[in-house]
């Protein structure tokens, strides 16, 4: 896997064709950054965490992201295959970290749909606030049954192979997003202290926030995930990764600048930050275009996300950590119909909770994770296979991804030192999801010789699941699964199924 030949082996295997230039190439890192994130994400960090800070919590993501897409830009342009980071990762360490590490990437693109489900709901509810009031209050009651239906539209589309008006969109946002911040300029406020340096006692805020607001920058990893569409890779890859990196931080501080300078962080925290300050800015009309944009960026980002899930369950089964199902072909539409479904029902699932903030930071954290891996997979493969062809090579290098992967881990635990709820509950979730696919890693990976082992996996992961399940229901995130067994009582369950499934596994191994 150390030259082009494998790359075009790899694209034969998977029947796709490269027939996307650099400005393509740029239109879809775009596509999947410049998304429904900054119309719902900006809410809780603007009115609950960090006030006028916004400009430079976002600020220093931006940066963030470009260090860590760095990394991104060497080995998209190495290795342009189906599968991503996933696909890096394996090169590096190969089997359980690679697997795992698919799992959490999987995970994010999981919980960022469902969160594009759910922003859909929002500003189509806040749409019919302003053009027919009545209807707002059932758009809300019914957001879970909107939102399962929303995902089965968009999987049927995903199956039948429908393709998406990516450049459109994005083409059509950012003449949005301009007309606004030109509108807001000549608006002519400027509230004292929206460019102040904040203090060391904001800090820990400002952070909480550059976490959470983290997924309004990395969507643009879409771009490797469909690399393997991408003619002439080695130039096309870092270029798309960087320019999008490079145009999405004006354009979001831009916008963050005008709504702080019309809407105040003493608001109702329920107020929609970005639509208030349209209807501010531009009148009604301004609440309703962007009320649209909002609900096209959504349902935009979870056909995104649905087909980066795919990718990279399909690359999973490839190697033979999934089931081969996965990457079964719809003999009429030629799509992965079977990783489509499997991550749409994920979705719906999520997405019926409608936890904005526990929905965000899991998008974030798992990204965070596979943001470390990556970092580590360019080290250890700069070390251990220095002839591997590299069109584009990291500046700075090793000063960069040493860098990138400290910054991962720094926004990824920090939120919890915090004690913030939705971080921890978020973080609980992915580790619980991550133990179900763990058993079916086992299950796949093992002989019948081996089934001690496998039965020990599955005991591990079930202990795993039933303990998050109890500890989300008794925070009230969701309804308790068992209402018949007190708290305690499942949690004991859990924690013996786990002491029995590790004991099954140490004593086979032994």
């Amino acid at each position: 896997m150390s030259g082009w030949n494998h790359v075009e082996k790899e694209t034969c295997l998977l029947k796709t064709k490269r027939e996307l230039g650099l400005f393509s190439t740029v239109m879809m890192g775009l596509s999947g950054a410049i998304g429904f994130e900054i119309f719902i994400l900006l809410n809780y960090a603007y009115f609950h965490l960090v006030g006028y800070g916004i400009i430079w919590a976002l600020l220093l993501a931006g940066l963030i992201n470009i260090l860590i897409m760095l990394s991104y830009c060497e080995l998209g342009a190495a290795m342009p295959m189906v599968g991503g980071e996933y696909t890096y990762i394996k090169n590096a360490y190969g089997g359980f970290v690679a697997f795992i590490s698919g799992c959490f990437r999987w995970l994010a693109s999981e919980f960022g749909a469902a969160l594009a489900a759910v922003s859909f709901t929002q500003q189509l509810a806040h749409f019919f606030s302003i053009v027919a009031p009545a209807t707002e209050n059932f758009i809300l009651e019914h957001a879970p049954l909107i939102i399962i239906i929303v995902v089965l539209i968009f999987m049927i589309s995903d199956i039948k192979g429908v393709k998406q008006l990516g450049s459109v969109i994005v083409i059509i946002f950012l003449a949005l997003f301009t007309v606004l911040i030109i509108g807001g300029l000549l608006h002519g406020t400027n509230p004292p202290g929206i460019l102040s340096t904040p203090s060391l006692e904001s800090l820990p805020s400002a952070l909480a926030a550059v976490v959470y607001v983290f997924p309004m920058f990395f969507g643009m990893r879409a771009l490797v995930a469909g690399a393997v569409h991408v003619k002439n890779p080695g130039k096309n890859i870092p270029r798309g990764i960087l320019l999008s990196a490079l145009l999405i931080i004006p354009l979001y501080v831009g916008l963050a600048y005008i709504g702080v300078s019309v809407v105040s962080p003493e608001e109702a925290p329920s107020t929609l930050f970005l639509n208030l300050a349209a209807e501010r800015v531009m009148g009604w009309m301004g609440g309703v275009l962007f009320a649209f944009a909002g609900m096209v960026a959504s349902l935009s980002a979870l056909g995104t996300s649905l087909s980066v899930q795919s990718s990279i369950s399909r690359g999973m089964s490839r190697d033979k950590y999934l089931p081969k199902i996965l990457l079964s072909v719809h003999r009429r539409f030629g799509t992965p119909y079977v990783a489509v479904v499997t991550g749409s029902v994920f979705v719906m699932l999520l997405g019926s909770i409608g936890a904005v903030e526990f929905l965000g930071y899991g998008a974030s954290i798992g990204s965070l994770i596979v943001f470390a891996f990556v970092n580590l997979s360019l080290l250890k493969l700069r070390k251990e296979k220095p002839h591997m062809e590299r069109p584009f090579k990291t500046p700075f290098y090793p000063f960069t991804p040493i860098a990138g992967f400290l910054m991962s881990v720094v926004l990824l635990v920090f939120p919890m030192f915090l004690g913030d709820e939705n971080a921890l509950n978020a973080l609980t979730s992915g580790v619980g999801l991550t133990a179900l696919v763990v058993m079916t890693y086992y299950l796949r990976m093992v002989g019948h010789h081996r089934l001690q082992i496998a039965v020990g996996g599955a005991c591990f992961g079930i202990g795993i699941l039933l303990t998050l399940l109890t500890c989300l229901a008794a925070t009230g995130i969701i309804s308790s699964i068992f209402p018949f067994i007190p708290n305690p009582i499942a949690i004991l369950i859990g924690l013996i199924s786990m002491i029995a499934g590790f004991l099954n596994i140490t004593e086979r191994t032994t």
